[in-house]
């Protein structure tokens, strides 16, 4: 099998075991939001760190978390993660997965936007369109809604600062997730030790549930795994166009297996934000192509 092809199967597996995450988080109650959070937390840091001892760059790991640099703006990406994780599980576990995948959906344009703002970046024709566009749509869903679409915005807005600290930093996805999480171990896993002293956890009450509680982390972290396997071996355009595999795949799960109401004003909105992505879609091939 060709390099391309290993990395397109591992770059649509990651997006794909993404985008069913609402299939999953549900099966974890009664465990609060909060709960799977800490949960996901623990175990995703013990799973990275395996992978990570496995790999032998452990002490790579603690060399990164020693520096003052890396672990003040790691330690900021703990709590945007923490952030986009907490809105996102309570959304999926509420009813509000189709609002969770606009969010994502809306991501792209929220990077493009911090680019111009923050990193002083210079926006093409059908980026502006794109951004245009797609803000038409949010102030069409928000009157549908009867109010701003704060989960959507909430975890775009989560995700895209936490992607903006991950790409001054450089660092590869696993350590980066293994420290982040390390970082967030002590109050996350004293919240479970509270949770259980209180005898309030759902941690070692049901064999199912325990177990689904602790796959978390390897819920988490493999289909990062995937994602570096994918990043290494396909063109950056293919990556942008994969990516738009999970919110497809959440806005299904939301309107066909959990039907969540789609009113017409609903439809116009989600298709006013298509039709954005789809320009900037048109605008990643044609620089890629122009490079």
């Amino acid at each position: 099998m060709s390099k391309y092809k290993i990395g397109l199967l591992y770059g649509v597996s990651a997006y794909v075991l993404w985008g069913t995450f609402p299939l999953y988080w549900p099966l974890l109650e009664p465990a609060s939001p909060l709960e799977i959070v800490s949960h996901r937390a623990a175990w995703t840091s013990v799973f990275c760190i395996l992978v990570l001892a496995y790999q032998k760059q452990l002490r790579q790991m603690f060399k990164l978390m020693a520096t003052k640099r890396v672990f003040l703006r790691l330690t900021a990406a703990s709590a945007l993660i923490s952030v986009n994780w907490l809105v996102y599980i309570w959304a999926t576990n509420n009813g509000h997965v189709v609002e969770a995948a606009l969010g994502y959906y809306i991501n792209p344009l929220i990077i493009i936007a911090f680019g111009v703002l923050l990193l002083k970046e210079r926006m093409r024709r059908l980026q502006w369109f794109a951004v245009g566009l797609g803000f038409i749509g949010v102030v069409v869903l928000t009157f549908d809604y009867g109010r701003l679409p704060w989960i959507a915005l909430a975890l775009a807005i989560s995700w895209g600062s936490y992607g903006l600290i991950k790409k001054q930093l450089n660092l590869g996805a696993v350590e980066g997730l293994a420290i982040e999480t390390l970082i967030s171990f002590i109050p996350y896993a004293g919240y479970l030790f509270y949770l259980g002293s209180k005898g309030q956890g759902q941690w070692g009450h049901n064999l199912g549930l325990t177990l689904l509680l602790t796959g978390a982390g390897a819920v988490t972290a493999i289909p990062l795994l995937l994602f570096n396997g994918s990043a290494t071996r396909l063109p950056y355009s293919t990556i942008g166009l994969l990516q738009y595999i999970t919110p497809t795949l959440q806005f299904s799960i939301g309107v066909w297996v959990r039907h969540e109401a789609m009113p017409a004003a609903r439809w116009i909105g989600f298709v006013i934000i298509w039709g954005a992505l789809a320009a900037l879609a048109t605008d990643l091939v044609r620089s890629t192509k122009v490079q």
